[in-house]
């Protein structure tokens, strides 16, 4: 049986992999690798990995080079889907270093990791973001995988130096590697201080919204599970040294978000209060994922509307994991 190092996973995307895909695949055994700071949260998983023989948890932290080794050295594995990351383009700013330590110094580990430990066919799957890109303007078409890598703030340089090392391992020693570029994610058990949900919790409380600047910059917004069945199919069928963008075909404005998450909670919009923007406030982003359509059968099923419904359903129903993720994370 296959072996597979998932990483991050007890994150907000990570664990939806968990929960939808690897706990669902038991032709594979999956170690999960998680350090259970800042966003991670084990109770959201702990379910899946109680129930499944071939789903096993360490906590470990990527940045530890000793610790990856020894359990690689301790495991053969054939697989690595790497989600860990830090992911929030604010707290890259006011505190870079830790961003360049885990995406960069911690990817580092693992392809090291991958490429003397692991098995001869070992594949690695990197998962990375539309914003290595840089912007777009209002009118320039959706980034394709040829597109310029020219990220804007410390976040996502440090996702963009990591792509280019798993490429120049691809390249340099030939491992076997792939890498996925995102949209903005959403759904359930994301952490509470990101975009959607900061807007759910704060709608419900009747508090104001904050937005940044005039609310006009794009996204292009992609269902999580959407985004978890592309990195699947791209782990298992994707080119080896290619990139796959995998994009949720849903632009739409940052003030649109907060709009329909006040009308689905039948909030007024007299809620919305527009604060200072932030550094390197990217315009736009767009992705095209006709590569990954015509390779690997990818495209989003879920349209934003109907995903963002859900979501703030999910939210609703789920306010004691909202608490219990908030008050692990202030202990």
């Amino acid at each position: 049986m296959k072996k597979i190092l998932l990483t991050g996973c007890a994150g907000f995307i990570g664990s939806n992999f968990v929960k939808k895909i690897a706990a669902l695949e038991k032709d594979y055994e999956f170690l999960i690798l998680d350090a259970l700071t800042y966003a991670g949260h084990y109770p959201t998983i702990e379910e899946e990995i109680s129930n499944n023989s071939h789903l096993s948890f360490v906590k470990a932290d990527i940045r530890d080079k000793e610790l990856i080794d020894t359990l690689f050295k301790k495991n053969d594995f054939s697989g690595v889907i790497h989600f860990a990351a830090e992911s929030h383009v604010d707290n890259s700013i006011s505190n870079p270093n830790i961003f360049v330590e885990t995406n960069v110094l911690g990817t580092l580990n693992l392809l090291n990791a991958s490429l003397n430990f692991g098995r001869d066919d070992i594949r690695f799957c990197h998962v990375s973001t539309d914003e290595v890109y840089g912007q777009l303007s209002e009118t320039e078409p959706a980034f394709t995988e040829e597109h310029k890598i020219n990220p804007s703030s410390p976040y996502s340089a440090s996702k963009a130096s990591s792509d280019l090392l798993v490429m120049s391992y691809f390249e340099t020693y030939k491992l076997d590697s792939v890498i996925t570029r995102c949209s903005n994610n959403y759904g359930p058990f994301q952490f509470p201080e990101k975009l959607i949900p900061v807007m759910i919790a704060k709608a419900l409380a009747s508090e104001k919204l904050p937005v940044y600047g005039d609310g006009q910059n794009i996204r292009d917004w992609i269902y999580v599970d959407d985004h978890n069945k592309g990195v699947w199919e791209v782990f298992k069928k994707g080119h080896s040294g290619n990139a796959y963008n995998l994009g949720g075909d849903s632009e739409i404005r940052n003030i649109d978000v907060v709009k329909n998450i006040l009308n689905i909670l039948e909030k007024p919009e007299e809620l919305i209060s527009f604060v200072e923007d932030r550094k390197g406030h990217d315009w736009r982003y767009a992705m095209n994922f006709s590569k990954a359509n015509k390779e690997l059968g990818f495209g989003p099923t879920v349209t934003f509307e109907e995903g963002l419904k859900e979501t703030v359903s999910w939210y609703l129903n789920n306010q004691q994991w909202v608490k219990s993720v908030t008050m692990d994370k202030k202990c």
